[in-house]
């Protein structure tokens, strides 16, 4: 019997398509062969992870390259969420003597952020419910980072001196009713820089806190005589509230390690109640006596941050990657120091969205290096210490697209014709 040729076309087009669907490339971008340190997976293993219309779309050994339309060998590399820095100053204008509140001494935030792998960046309350509005239409709509806020209790901002003492202005209501309008963009409240001996600035800013179901983040000290420490994380702070500037020594302000070198036995209770203690190194606010023998009393900070601004960027601080490798440097593991710049920062913030590698998720992504060698590292006293690892931002992604990529990887090698 004589084939029919209409038949015997429709059997080959039905059942080629499975065919053509297998080899099909579903990602857009592919990362393979780089050790995963994701803290919400438990996943600190090689492994490669897939990237489509933005999200991760899987994390699994041996993804085939034919299923991707650009492949980045990350072999010998540390693939990671994308680092979040909690503690910055981005609210920057042109404002006379403003301080960090839309003036000269905050920076722009995309010039500081993909090159050391950060994908998110909160400002530590360069704004307040007066001008949230200036910063949000200024600085996070403008920006390619992913720009959040503490919102400052102060209504006025972080305009330093006078204004941060003025106690008038410091409204919980007002400042929570804000935050409750954008929660998207406010994840905080911040107090800093009041110097007077008054409980009255910590208890409106956790009223603000607690009204608006958000963390505050404390700047804690510059009262003489010093208001006491141990009342601020035992009675005022709640569980899941910031301690900033956890390695400092400041005038009015009690450092967590004592003169013999300990941790004070009240730092070690409000740990256990649930305070958070942030670096935000600054350019003032980071000692070696203070974060080595902590670290060395397993004291680790629970969120690795900069405090970036001008009077930081070119000092001992430098930027995010400077600071992890100086945490390297003093013998914290590397998945630890991972874990506090990306799924630790994420949790206290309240964004479960961000800092990790979950299939769904927004496809943050960041590739770093750890070059050996032997590198200095300052604290903000001038002293040095010298550690053999720097951690060195490679590729840096953004809700799917490359926005820094240190030497090429992601692109293809050019050829002659």
């Amino acid at each position: 019997m004589k084939a029919n040729p209409i038949l015997s076309l429709l059997f080959c087009c039905v059942f080629a398509i499975p065919t053509l669907q297998t080899h099909a490339q579903d990602y857009d971008i592919l990362i393979k062969n780089g050790h995963v340190i994701d803290a919400k997976n438990n996943i600190d293993q090689t492994m490669d992870v897939a990237i489509s219309d933005g999200k991760i779309a899987k994390v699994a050994a041996n993804i085939p390259k034919k299923s991707a339309k650009n492949v980045v060998d990350a072999k010998g590399l540390i693939v990671s969420p994308g680092f979040l820095d909690i503690h910055s100053h981005n609210f920057y204008g042109t404002v006379p003597m403003g301080y960090l509140s839309n003036s000269f001494s905050a920076l722009p935030p995309d010039g500081f952020t993909f090159r050391s792998g950060v994908t998110t960046i909160a400002d530590a309350g360069g704004a307040g419910w007066r001008n949230f509005t200036v910063f949000k239409e200024q600085v996070i709509d403008r920006s390619k980072t992913r720009v959040l806020a503490f919102l400052n209790i102060i209504g006025s901002g972080m305009k330093g001196g006078a204004v941060e003492q003025n106690l008038a202005d410091m409204d919980p209501k007002l400042t929570a009713m804000l935050a409750k309008q954008y929660p998207e963009d406010i994840v905080g409240v911040k107090l800093a820089h009041y110097s007077g001996y008054n409980w009255l600035p910590t208890e409106r800013t956790v009223e603000a806190g607690t009204l608006a179901d958000i963390p505050v983040m404390i700047d804690f000290g510059g009262s003489d005589p010093e208001l006491p420490l141990n009342t601020l994380f035992l009675e005022k702070l709640r569980a899941g509230d910031i301690f900033t500037h956890a390695y400092a020594n400041v005038r009015g302000r009690t450092a967590i390690v004592d003169d013999n070198g300990k941790v004070r036995d009240y730092v070690i209770e409000a740990r256990k109640k649930g305070i958070i203690f942030d670096v935000g190194h600054g350019g003032g606010s980071f000692l070696f006596d203070q974060a080595i023998p902590a670290l060395e009393q397993g004291f680790k900070p629970n969120s690795i941050s900069t405090d970036l601004h001008t009077g930081s960027m070119n000092a001992g601080m430098k930027d995010l990657s400077n600071i992890m490798s100086k945490f390297l440097a003093m013998g914290m593991p590397l998945n630890e120091v991972v874990h506090a710049v990306t799924h630790h920062p994420a949790t206290i913030i309240k964004r479960p969205d961000l800092g990790n590698l979950s299939v769904g998720s927004v496809a943050d992504v960041t590739v770093i290096s750890i070059r050996k060698g032997e590198f200095g590292f300052v604290d903000v006293r001038g002293k040095k210490i010298t550690g053999s690892d720097r951690v060195e931002c490679e590729l840096t992604l953004r809700e799917g697209k490359v926005v820094w990529d240190m030497n090429g990887i992601s692109k293809e090698e050019w050829k002659a014709n």
